[in-house]
């Protein structure tokens, strides 16, 4: 029966992929969403793994992999089952705006992980000069690179938690949305099956 029972029922769970390059908040991002207050964090070495529960009836587990250099090669080991990817950047640095760019290009690009919603969240808001969400929009190329997909960019600050619970709300509205389009079109398929049976 998978996730879904009908059309109307509540997709209960789902695997969320937390990305982005060392420094730019994730596990900041994902233990202030968690917990709902400021959270000191180290570098992840190796990933996080949270579960939460969302106001909209979905558990996410959620998969917090280390941003290192020499980390992001396993970060495809990931990829496969993944229903939601939100990727953080730093949206002051404008030294490795370029780098983030290039690594979130490459990651949309793989076969394992075509279709699935994302949503980028431009942290760090509360310092100056830092990129709003139309800044990041156009830097990333997010109408070419995502046309495939769901996508949003929201800026938020992971340390105050602003921006947070309306970037998740956006992934859990995607990711139930392309988990009831799946089943909708699973169902007309072996509709059609049965139909050029009889």
């Amino acid at each position: 029966m998978g996730l879904l029972g009908s059309t109307h029922s509540k997709v209960k769970q789902a695997r969320i992929l937390l990305l982005g390059l060392d420094a730019a908040g994730k596990s900041t991002v994902l233990y202030r969403f968690k917990f709902k207050e400021p959270f000191s964090t180290i570098p992840t070495v190796g990933f996080n793994v949270e579960m939460i529960q969302t106001e909209k009836h979905l558990q996410l587990t959620i998969w917090d992999i280390g941003g290192q250099e020499k980390l992001r090669s396993f970060w495809c080991y990931y990829f496969e089952n993944t229903d939601g990817l939100v990727y953080v950047v730093d949206s002051t640095n404008k030294q490795t705006l370029d780098e983030a760019k290039k690594e979130f290009q490459f990651i949309v690009q793989n076969e394992l992980i075509k279709n699935v919603p994302v949503v980028v969240l431009a942290n760090k808001q509360d310092l100056p000069g830092a990129l709003n969400a139309d800044d990041i929009t156009r830097k990333f190329n997010m109408k070419k690179h995502c046309s495939d997909r769901d996508w949003y960019v929201q800026p938020c600050c992971a340390l105050s938690g602003q921006g947070l619970t309306e970037g998740f709300n956006k992934v859990t509205e995607f990711v139930k949305r392309s988990k009831e389009d799946a089943l909708s079109f699973s169902k007309q398929n072996v509709r059609l099956k049965t139909s050029r049976r009889v």
